[in-house]
């Protein structure tokens, strides 16, 4: 479900966007870090023609910040409109939301998303053979969606259940299908083909399963629409980064490599 908000968030984003007359201050310089070396490099580890393994798994040293990124000008471009983005839109109405929102609530908005996301969690765990995991997540959503009123709270976290969240990229790092090249994807940011491809097949299983009835309801796309705003502010309120407050030059690099780090240990746990 937080990828099918994520998603009709990214639309109406596109909304708010076309109707904000002025952009945050200039962001720092992306100039990439000894680029031509990095191009020397790139040349020399990019697949050839033909070579599909290579794509799907480049061999690219495992412990330098070099990524895989063949579409550096055009990630950089949407890395730059998501900052703009950031800036001009999502954190004002942020600011907006938690002024006006007690904690109490703030904290059960987010309660109720996490719940929505458990019974992908679950298929995840389930296509992973991940067992254990699979049963905590089943319980996880029992619990919370009785006791916990829909999952406004979280009691499962009380009993020692903590959440095991997967996503369908993940499912197929774990049968081996390399991240191929490093993805900005607007609004959501940080990704690579692998993980895009995976966050299309969580959307449309999120759809499928309808867990909120909404094919039934005649404001279902009044509610869709409610629904992929709050969604979207409350993913933003849950992500501390914030663009060009890293203090330093070569933001674009470092936020690639940690990507790529943070990937391949959700992968190999």
């Amino acid at each position: 479900m937080n990828y099918k908000l994520q998603c009709y968030g990214a639309v109406l984003a596109i909304a708010l966007c076309l109707g904000t007359n002025s952009w945050a201050e200039e962001e720092q310089s992306d100039a990439p870090l000894n680029q031509e070396k990095i191009e020397e490099l790139m040349a020399a580890q990019a697949p050839q023609k033909g070579e599909v393994a290579r794509l799907v798994k480049p061999e690219v040293a495992e412990n330098s910040l070099l990524v895989y990124d063949p579409w550096e000008p055009m990630n950089r471009g949407v890395y730059n409109f998501n900052a703009r983005f950031d800036r001009a839109v999502f954190l004002p109405t942020l600011r907006a939301y938690r002024a006006l929102t007690p904690d109490i609530v703030e904290q059960g908005v987010s309660n109720f998303f996490s719940n929505l996301g458990e019974v992908n969690n679950l298929l995840n765990n389930l296509l992973q053979l991940r067992m254990k995991s699979s049963g905590i997540t089943l319980w996880r959503f029992v619990v919370n969606s009785t006791v916990g009123v829909a999952g406004l709270w979280d009691p499962a976290e009380k009993f020692g259940m903590y959440q095991q969240s997967e996503d369908f990229g993940q499912t197929l790092g774990y049968w081996g299908v390399g991240s191929g090249p490093y993805l900005v994807m607007p609004f959501f940011g940080p990704s690579s083909l692998r993980d895009a491809s995976g966050l299309g097949v969580d959307y449309a299983l999120d759809t499928h399963l309808d867990l909120l009835a909404l094919q039934d309801d005649g404001n279902q796309d009044d509610i869709r629409i409610g629904l992929a705003l709050l969604g979207a502010v409350d993913t933003r309120k849950n992500t501390a980064f914030r663009y060009y407050e890293t203090g330093s030059p070569f933001e674009y690099e470092l936020v690639r490599f940690a990507h790529r780090q943070l990937r391949e240990v959700q992968i190999e746990k």
